[in-house]
């Protein structure tokens, strides 16, 4: 048995009152005590005075396969599966050191993610959420990872395999993506009839949708298909940034978990295609922060993610500051904190074991050095991780 002692406890929802000790056992939490509780002889103790100990954190949109490099999912064709097998692995390392327990991956390429998970059990990496290639067009975005269908059979079909081969969510492009080229960020890839047939047969079978969508148009589609969640969420129009009230508000009633990918380095060079496209009327990233925390005071779900690996701007590991971006754009430590463990536990499907300082659910956990309620940079500083009850990092 572990026991965990710290100045506070942050369950995944709130700070528990007069918590100062975490015991773990057998990969799971075996209790949550007041500061003071006696601790049995023989039992292993972490004692950090100053510490906060948080839920491990989970990043809800990775590219697994991207290495963080300029057109990093662009030259995935280039690689081998071995080559794929090792980014993965890298990825997940990278991730781990930044607290990040969890991930859900939204895209890879050949299935690689899906085939990594399914030969690689208990490699002491992050739980993997995996989605296989998205969905997408013959010409839409990411087209170049597979994932390519039209028609109603091919979309039937495509989902189809993805139950078969295990994947957990189906993602689908609505519309163009921001840093690639290819189709316009505000031209619709599918149909509102074949976005409903995708979430009625992904729903027949058990799994969730969630589609990425820029655009205002897409994003409507999205919420009359009834998709589970949405990706970006930008809201782009030709003539700017639009957010409708009634959008907002559907997204709410609905419960459509929203997933603004925030999170970017703040030294990255953009890609010149990037470059390009923010010429035109819309992305401003301290306007989006505002335009998230507005959704989430008026009801909508945000969960934290980074779009993770796809290029310098979002590499790997950068979890904690997607959550210090929400901070500065307005929103309360406390729900900043529970978009990334308990809100994004259960937007993944693990709402009922992971993402909660809870008894019985599973020991990822997570010990900053202070306290993140008056310094949320404090959350880039990982002091003790702890994986399946495993210590995987502690300073002495």
């Amino acid at each position: 048995m572990l026991a965990l002692r710290i100045a506070r406890v942050f369950d995944g929802r709130a700070v528990v009152e007069g918590a100062g000790v975490v015991f773990v056992d057998g990969g799971r939490i075996a209790g949550v005590e007041a500061a003071g509780f006696g601790i049995p002889t023989g039992v292993e103790v972490i004692d950090r005075p100053s510490g906060t100990l948080l839920p491990g954190l989970v990043d809800a949109h990775v590219h697994l396969v991207g290495d963080g490099e300029p057109e990093a999912l662009e030259r995935l064709g280039e690689l081998s599966q071995d080559d794929l097998f090792s980014t993965i692995e890298r990825s997940l390392r990278i991730q781990l050191a930044a607290g990040v327990t969890t991930v859900r991956d939204l895209g890879d390429v050949a299935w690689s993610v899906v085939d990594w998970r399914a030969r690689r059990p208990g490699t002491g990496l992050p739980t993997v959420v995996a989605s296989g290639p998205p969905v997408t067009s013959g010409d839409g975005h990411r087209r170049h990872v597979g994932g390519q269908a039209s028609g109603s059979d091919e979309l039937r079909a495509a989902v189809r395999e993805r139950a078969e081969r295990g994947a957990d969510v189906v993602k689908i492009m609505v519309g163009g993506g921001m840093p690639a080229p290819g189709p316009s960020v505000g031209q619709g890839r599918f149909t509102a009839e074949e976005l409903a047939l995708v979430v009625r047969q992904a729903h027949a079978v058990g799994l969730p949708v969630t589609a990425h969508a820029h655009a205002l148009v897409s994003i409507r589609d999205a919420i009359a298909a009834g998709v589970d969640g949405i990706e970006h969420c930008t809201f782009l129009t030709a003539d700017g940034v639009h957010v409708p009230e009634e959008a907002i508000a559907a997204l709410a009633a609905q419960g459509i978990v929203v997933c603004p990918a925030l999170g970017r380095a703040p030294d990255a060079v953009p890609p010149p295609q990037l470059v390009e496209r923010v010429r035109e009327p819309g992305p401003d990233y301290d306007a989006l922060r505002r335009r998230v925390v507005r959704a989430h005071l008026a009801g909508v779900t945000i969960i934290s993610g980074t779009d993770g690996g796809i290029s310098p701007g979002a590499p790997h590991g950068s979890l904690p500051r997607a959550v210090m971006d929400l901070v500065s754009g307005g929103m309360a430590a406390a729900d900043a904190l529970a978009s990334a463990t308990s809100v994004a536990a259960r937007a993944c499907g693990l709402g009922d074991r992971k993402g909660r300082v809870r008894t019985g659910y599973d020991a990822d956990l997570v010990i900053v050095d202070g306290d993140p309620f008056t310094d949320m940079t404090v959350l880039t500083r990982a002091d003790v991780t702890v994986l399946g009850g495993q210590v995987l990092g502690s300073r002495p």
